[in-house]
């Protein structure tokens, strides 16, 4: 196996056994990047000589913690004191934050080396960065998270930061064939992220195993000593169509019903879990959450910078503007009452089962897909993850979702490690081979 293709859970031990040193192992990765960078275009900011000289210090030693000498990459919406923090927006070009965002911050503690600032829609909402899906450059590797997905897909970095308003973690990470891990809200400090939607935005992991972003969540939790994930057979799972199935194409339904199919043969308790009707609303009520939340956290661009927005997000702030305060406290009102019913629904259930995103990467880069599918788990705070257990009619990745109730993320990490076990990682086309 060649360096940059060890998971960081693996890195992470092979460092500490003196098998494999940091600079080594950046160096395979930053080797990666500049071969395949000119066609998949996931990196904002790469600066190799910042890179190695971080990885020449971590093999001095000591050894800091779980995450020693390991590279990571950061989203460009969270900020780094070391690299510019741009957002995916002319306005901030060069912008350099006087300190690094809590996450980043954490992850340099255990060890980490930061390798780069991965590419990110325009303030991680919808006008897309130039990211290819290194499966097919064709298509969409979806967004806004988009860097950062593509770059753990294609070998070029283990771990990295993503950010959820809607679909931004487990959309790309479906479409791009990783692990994505969305956590319950608020588990991961947000300091130094630019907020989108104040009452929404979630700090996730992409990885290409359960166990990294396991890793990962221990690091910026504050776990001093991560114990390994132990995968555990969930015992009682809700087949959770949602009320938005109508939209899954036969991909993405064929994931979630053989997945079904497939653990009840393993042995799993799987049940219809229909959500009730007042759930239907959440698409909406996110959405007009997001609009306004936008509208309060973009106040100094929208004043003195309107005419460098996108189109999509001036349009965005535009209608939060139209929207009443009313309609707004109602919206958090619905999504708050439904958070509660489904911790309660939820009872007995260890975690449902549903689709991560409509179907494989739409063909073209002008649109980051259909965020609908992660967007009402986003809504209700709680934790999901996306499997890469399928592959569609062109060979694209298609994510399968789990869910757990609020706070429950180690249980959700556990069955999540166990059903890629059982279910195995979809065959599809490497990134290398893809012209």
């Amino acid at each position: 196996m060649l360096l940059n293709e060890l998971s960081a859970t693996e890195a992470a031990r092979l460092i500490r056994e003196g098998k494999v040193t940091s600079v080594e192992l950046v160096r395979a990765c930053l080797d990666r990047i500049e071969a395949r960078e000119p066609k998949v275009k996931a990196w904002a900011t790469i600066d190799p000589e910042l890179a190695l000289s971080q990885a020449k210090e971590r093999d001095r030693g000591p050894v800091r913690g779980a995450l020693h000498g390991v590279p990571v990459a950061v989203k460009d919406v969270l900020d780094t004191a070391d690299l510019p923090t741009e957002m995916g927006s002319p306005i901030y070009k060069g912008h350099r934050p006087p300190a690094d965002a809590a996450c980043v911050a954490a992850a340099r503690a255990a060890g980490a080396v930061i390798l780069g600032k991965t590419v990110t829609c325009e303030f991680a909402f919808m006008a897309p960065g130039p990211t290819a899906n290194p499966h097919n450059p064709r298509h969409t590797p979806g967004g806004s998270s988009s860097g950062s997905a593509a770059a753990v897909a294609d070998f070029m970095v283990p771990l990295a930061f993503g950010t959820q308003t809607g679909g931004s973690v487990q959309r790309p990470a479906s479409y791009c064939g990783t692990v994505g891990y969305k956590p319950t809200f608020g588990l991961f400090n947000r300091q130094g992220l630019k907020f989108a939607s104040e009452s929404l935005d979630t700090i996730g992991l992409m990885a290409r195993s359960v166990d990294d972003v396991a890793l990962g969540r221990d690091v910026l939790t504050g776990v001093a000593h991560p114990a390994d994930l132990t995968p555990r057979a969930p015992r009682r799972i809700g087949l959770c169509r949602t009320y938005l199935w109508s939209k899954a194409s036969a991909e993405s339904k064929e994931a979630v019903e053989t997945a079904a199919t497939r653990l009840a043969a393993a042995g799993v308790q799987v049940e219809e879990f229909p959500l009730p009707e007042d759930f239907a609303g959440l698409t909406q009520a996110r959405d007009i959450i997001n609009n306004i939340e936008r509208v309060r956290g973009m106040a100094h661009e929208w004043q003195h910078h309107r005419d460098r927005l996108s189109a999509q997000l001036t349009r965005c702030i535009e209608l939060g503007l139209e929207t009443p305060q009313r309609d707004y406290v109602d919206a958090l009102r619905l999504v708050e009452r439904c958070r509660i019913k489904l911790d309660a629904i939820m009872d007995g259930f260890d975690l449902l089962l549903a689709p991560s995103a409509t179907g494989e990467a739409p063909l073209g880069l002008e649109w980051t897909g259909d965020s609908t599918f992660q967007g009402l788990w986003t809504a209700l705070h709680v934790p999901t993850v996306s499997l890469p257990v399928h592959a569609g009619p062109n060979g694209l990745p298609v994510g399968l979702q789990l869910i757990a109730s609020r706070f429950g993320d180690e249980k959700l990490l556990q069955a999540a490690s166990w059903v890629l076990a059982t279910l195995g990682t979809a065959r599809q086309a490497a990134p290398a081979l893809v012209a």
